[in-house]
């Protein structure tokens, strides 16, 4: 079992009650699912002004001049959805989170709705995943430099003066450059909506088995069965270090949980008009979209799609992962993505290929070789100056260990990556981060060592 299938939702510590004890990714779909399709499907019903109101109340905000030439190819087939649930505090006082200075990303999930219509699978992505953020726009008016660190600062720099688009674009330019995979549409919910939905249902009854007391998450909570709301819902599903294992896909599991307990109260609750009317007021108020989402009938439309789909084609997996200190010893807090098993995940969804979490799992199954122990021959085949030194500083960032660096014998035509014999994992390893690109035998190639000659075409380095 790797890291991204442990987690305190596998733990009878702290989970709502009534929740079936499964894997935690099983259950997310089936969840979340059902009350996205519950929320739109119900609001579309209420007609004439309720409809109105609520369709007024969606945000929409364009990101596409923010995103830059640099993109991955359209899917062909099917389309993506990247959700971000936003830490913002807007219009909710000082009462949380007070003194932060920039918009912040709590959740990151990539929706893939399959060509065909009947299946999606659903990416979450940890949000310690050390990745490469790109150059994004600020609020001062300025661009941030390329640079490595947790995939969630992307939604902070691009929000740092609180603008939703700029926030949105960047957390969708770092998705794409680190996977490949185009983003079609996204949406984002913020902190109003959550404690909103949870407060028109009367909050949620979960049974933690020992007191929670988390001055972080403003937290205090005895032991037992009893019904959360405000800001106590808000802290219990934020909460890292005082449940579970502490870690960041624990916290996803628990996350998942209390979203299927606020489904199941959901469907027992919205026949009750004020219940329903506040429970879709709050939801769509925290929403904002791209332009082609931004209404209930675009959200209804999609909704329909996954709601009429077989739930056991409705797959919720994580990015499989392990500890980065695996490869860095000194960073204890952050994961790094399994390169073979993430590039066979991303490509299917960039393919429109459905994948199992059996065939993940497999993939997953085995980890890779450490990034340092590859030694890696950097060679410039482009005639640009300067161009093995960026990409071998690139590796270095990663973990890779970077043998030499200088100018091909000759100009390449192509890229090519070459090992000597015993260094075929390795070479593996490497390729992962430049998608497409084959490693090859080569009796030529020096020992000890995997060889990247850089040409015009070489793909874009993931993370």
């Amino acid at each position: 079992m790797n890291a991204a299938d442990r987690g305190p939702a596998d733990r009878p510590a702290a989970a709502p009650r009534g929740c079936r004890r499964r894997p935690p990714r099983r259950r997310t779909g089936r969840s979340l699912a059902a009350t996205a399709a519950f929320l739109v499907l119900g609001t579309a019903a209420a007609g004439g002004w309720f409809y109105t109101r609520l369709s007024g109340n969606i945000h929409g905000a364009g990101v596409d001049d923010a995103l830059g030439d640099n993109r991955p190819r359209a899917t062909k087939g099917g389309e993506n959805i990247l959700v971000i649930g936003s830490d913002s505090r807007k219009g909710m006082g000082d009462g949380y989170g007070q003194g932060l200075t920039s918009m912040q990303s709590d959740t990151l999930m990539l929706l893939h709705v399959g060509g065909s219509g009947k299946w999606a699978t659903v990416v979450s992505f940890p949000r310690d995943s050390w990745v490469r953020i790109p150059a994004c726009a600020q609020g001062d008016g300025t661009s941030s430099a390329p640079h490595h660190f947790k995939i969630n600062e992307a939604y902070a720099i691009g929000g740092s003066g609180g603008d939703t688009a700029k926030a949105a674009a960047c957390a969708i330019k770092t998705v794409e450059q680190n996977t490949r995979v185009r983003v079609d549409h996204f949406m984002t919910i913020d902190f109003r909506g959550f404690t909103g939905m949870v407060n028109a249902l009367g909050g949620v009854e979960i049974c933690p088995e020992r007191p929670v007391h988390d001055e972080k998450a403003h937290l205090d909570l005895r032991a037992g069965c009893q019904t959360v709301k405000d800001d106590q819902a808000l802290g219990y599903v934020r909460a890292r270090y005082s449940l579970g294992d502490g870690t960041d896909i624990g916290r996803i599991g628990r996350q998942q949980e209390f979203m299927k307990a606020l489904a199941t109260k959901a469907k027992a609750r919205l026949y009750n008009p004020k219940a329903l009317y506040g429970f879709l007021d709050s939801a769509t108020r925290s929403l904002t979209t791209d332009p082609e989402l931004a209404g209930l009938k675009p959200l209804y439309e999609l909704a329909s799609g996954v709601k009429s789909m077989p739930t056991e084609r409705i797959t919720f997996l994580t990015v499989p992962n392990y500890p980065r200190e695996r490869d860095v010893p000194s960073d204890k807090a952050n994961v790094v993505w399994n390169p073979p098993a993430a590039q066979q995940l991303f490509s299917a969804l960039s393919h429109d290929r459905e994948m199992t979490r059996a065939r993940l799992d497999k993939a997953a199954g085995q980890l890779p070789p450490t990034a340092s122990s590859v030694e890696v021959t950097v060679l410039n085949g482009t005639g640009i100056p300067g161009r093995a030194r960026e990409i071998a500083d690139r590796l270095s960032a990663l973990g890779f260990r970077i043998a030499a660096t200088g100018n091909a014998p000759a100009p390449a035509e192509r890229s090519t990556l070459t090992f000597p014999e015993g260094r075929a994992a390795q070479a593996r390893l490497l390729a992962a981060r430049f998608p497409g690109l084959a490693p090859v035998s080569s009796a030529e190639a020096a020992p000890g060592t995997v060889t990247l000659v850089i040409g015009p075409d070489l793909p874009p380095l993931a993370g």
